[in-house]
């Protein structure tokens, strides 16, 4: 059985599972919903025909998740304010969707995750500090590509749970899920063949863990599935304040099977100097209490990816 989101509407598939629906936004700019906070079509900025002196047009793109928009949202309007006409494609999807378009160059920017991108080009790579994960990118990536620094702040995959449910069987690490039966994870579908699922689970753990899809990547449906205990675990990134407000508990990685996922803009040639420069501006002030509290307006107080990021950067001082 899938859940499944998309940018205009929320659709359910019933099942064995037995997952309850329940709409719920985090912003007008949520994965659920259309994006028209930027004024003009959805995932388009209104040109006012400017741009940097020899530079054209920036296409910004993000994944089908709020908090990812939101950092895009930073990166267009540093770049807006420096003079470089932007286009905003957002909500776009997963990586499987995004990469080749940036490879093509239909993108040219777009923040990624440093463990998680490194994993997409070579799955096998090894556990490795943020350091060593953004060297690896260096040689890993095609020659149209490079990432530039990365911030602070990471927004891990997880194995989540209740506290209920870690109480119960004395839960600290995902190696005590080990011999549970019957464990099952609400996670995107492609959590099934990322390095860190059941498949990893398995081979480094020694958990058994089906996958029940649940497709707004860690949001308020998935979040739905393990509180009302229609699974024991779901993969809910860990900048998401959700977790705190539901007294979720995630467990630790001591094995580190889910490598750093700091966030880390990865972009195409033709963003030039300075734009590279105005966006490592962002990265070098996004911190960890950021995200988490970026996160937190998006889903409390519904404000858009376009105000929160106006906001937080006149805070820093960027704009």
């Amino acid at each position: 059985m899938t859940i499944r989101s998309t940018r205009r509407s929320l659709l359910a598939a019933g099942g064995t599972a037995g997952v309850v629906l329940g709409a719920a936004a985090c912003s007008s700019s949520d994965p659920f919903e259309e994006d028209t906070a930027q004024g003009g079509e959805e995932g388009t900025a209104p040109s006012d025909g400017g741009g940097a002196v020899g530079s054209s047009t920036l296409v910004i793109g993000s994944q089908a998740y709020y908090s990812n928009e939101i950092i895009a949202e930073l990166f267009a309007q540093v770049l807006e304010a420096e003079g470089f006409t932007v286009e905003r494609q957002f909500q776009i999807g997963q990586r499987e969707v995004y990469v080749p378009e940036l490879e093509n160059g239909s993108l040219d920017v777009l923040p990624e995750y440093l463990g998680n991108l490194l994993q997409h080009y070579e799955p096998d790579a090894p556990s490795a500090s943020p350091e060593e994960i953004h060297s690896a990118l260096g040689e890993a990536l095609p020659g149209a590509l490079r990432v530039l620094d990365f911030a602070e702040a990471s927004d891990q995959d997880s194995y989540t749970t209740t506290a209920a449910f870690a109480q119960e069987h004395s839960l600290t690490t995902i190696a005590d899920l080990a011999g549970i039966p019957d464990l099952r994870i609400a996670a995107n579908s492609e959590f099934e063949v990322r390095p860190y699922g059941p498949e990893g689970a398995k081979s480094i753990y020694g958990v058994d863990v089906t996958v029940v899809p649940v497709e707004d990547s860690g949001g308020p449906l998935t979040v739905q599935a393990l509180t009302d205990g229609d699974v024991q675990l779901a993969d809910i990134y860990t900048a998401d304040p959700a977790i705190a407000a539901n007294d979720l508990v995630v467990l630790e990685d001591p094995e580190s099977m889910i490598l750093p996922q700091n966030v880390v803009p990865l972009v195409t040639e033709k963003v030039d100097e300075t734009a590279a420069a105005a966006i490592e501006r962002v990265i070098e002030q996004l911190s960890a209490d950021d995200l988490v509290a970026i996160n937190q307006r998006s889903v409390e107080e519904q404000a858009n990816s376009a105000t929160i990021a106006t906001d937080w950067l006149g805070e820093k001082g960027l704009v």
